[in-house]
């Protein structure tokens, strides 16, 4: 019989410098929130939150709000790690990389989920998506990192819980009466009403069907302009699913362009985008497609394999957004909270790409 007694190294052990020695493990492992905030100071954002959101106490009886950049970070972390507002409150009661990125003690309490949709909800209402992003895009250009030698436009679908509606519903949905469904009339009893209160909270009758290459989305699309040096996203707009990648060409185009390349894929081949071309005096490097019984000569096959090396570029950005930061996928409801989700997309996709350019010396 083996008498030999088995000995563990012993655990429990507490010592005055353990959040240090964790902090240093955590950055000697590759923490990306110990780089992000070491790189990025969020407090440039400070006063856009608080000139958009603060209000003066009447009294000081009540809780007092959280402070405005801590809840904007929680919305940067709910981005990178894709989480719900029940799930951004767990992690951060749970994990400790999160709370040293909000700079959140031991002793301190977390915003509940009630209040991460409140912050939200008011970001939305405000409309401050936009003033944030031009914030940073602002700090960018101050680092002289938004390079104006190309840009490159395209557009990416954000797809939602696909709806099952009746044909009368989609039609009239299709024809913007959707605010006009699952409206209570007089003679519905109290469980009538809540049943289409309750149905009317989930549906979203701004989205639409569209289809490509053969299979079909339902949803929104996230139209951006990238600097084709640095890769980062200088300016986007949200539309519905159906809209032509050339349509939003002219919102996303400006005379902070002018006189550069612009590279697109063969979607933007048409009279529009060839119109803002010329108003912007800018070069065309858009991709070419053959046409029924007009194919593409070798020197045009030429052309579009050199142009295709810039081009290509904007699917790395659509690439991390939807692989790193989930944000190909919504599940927000209606036109304003998803471009409101989208811009943070872009913002947090920005800020991401800032932190690499820095560590890699790119810049």
């Amino acid at each position: 019989m083996d008498t030999y007694k088995r000995a563990y190294r012993k655990l429990g052990n507490q010592g005055l410098f353990d959040s240090e020695d964790r902090a240093s493990k955590l950055i000697s492992l590759g923490n990306p929130l110990g780089r992000l905030a070491e790189t990025v100071d969020f407090e440039m954002f400070r006063e856009t939150l608080e000139a958009g959101l603060y209000r003066e106490r009447v009294t000081k009886a009540g809780a007092k709000p959280y402070d405005y950049v801590l809840m904007f970070k929680i919305l940067v972390l709910q981005r990178m790690y894709n989480l719900s507002d029940e799930q951004a409150e767990y992690q951060m009661v749970d994990r400790t990389s999160f709370r040293d990125f909000l700079g959140l003690a031991s002793g301190d309490r977390v915003p509940d989920a009630r209040t991460i949709w409140a912050f939200k909800e008011q970001l939305t209402v405000k409309a401050l998506h936009d003033k944030l992003f031009a914030d940073f895009d602002r700090f960018l250009r101050e680092k002289n990192l938004i390079m104006s030698q190309g840009v490159i436009i395209d557009g990416s679908f954000v797809e939602i819980p696909r709806q099952r509606n009746t044909r009368e519903e989609n039609k009239a949905i299709k024809e913007g009466r959707g605010n006009e469904l699952w409206n209570a009339e007089e003679d519905d009893t109290e469980e009538d009403r809540k049943k289409k209160a309750n149905k009317r909270s989930h549906k979203d009758t701004d989205a639409r069907w569209t289809k490509k290459g053969g299979q079909k989305y339902y949803g929104y699309k996230n139209h951006a302009k990238v600097d084709a040096r640095s890769k980062l996203i200088k300016k986007a707009v949200t539309t519905s699913a159906e809209q032509h990648d050339s349509v939003p060409a002219k919102l996303l185009i400006d005379n902070d362009d002018r006189g550069q390349e612009l590279n697109a894929d063969s979607a933007y081949v048409g009279k529009k985008v060839k119109g803002v071309m010329r108003k912007y005096q800018m070069k065309g490097r858009v991709i070419k497609r053959s046409v029924r019984g007009k194919k593409l000569s070798k020197k045009q096959e030429t052309v579009n394999r050199r142009n295709s090396k810039t081009r290509v570029r904007v699917e790395h950005v659509f690439g991390y957004c939807e692989l790193n930061l989930h944000g190909m996928f919504s599940r927000v409801i209606g036109f304003a909270r998803n471009a409101a989700r989208n811009t943070l997309t872009n913002l947090v996709y920005n800020v991401c790409r800032y932190e690499q350019i820095v560590r890699l010396g790119m810049n």
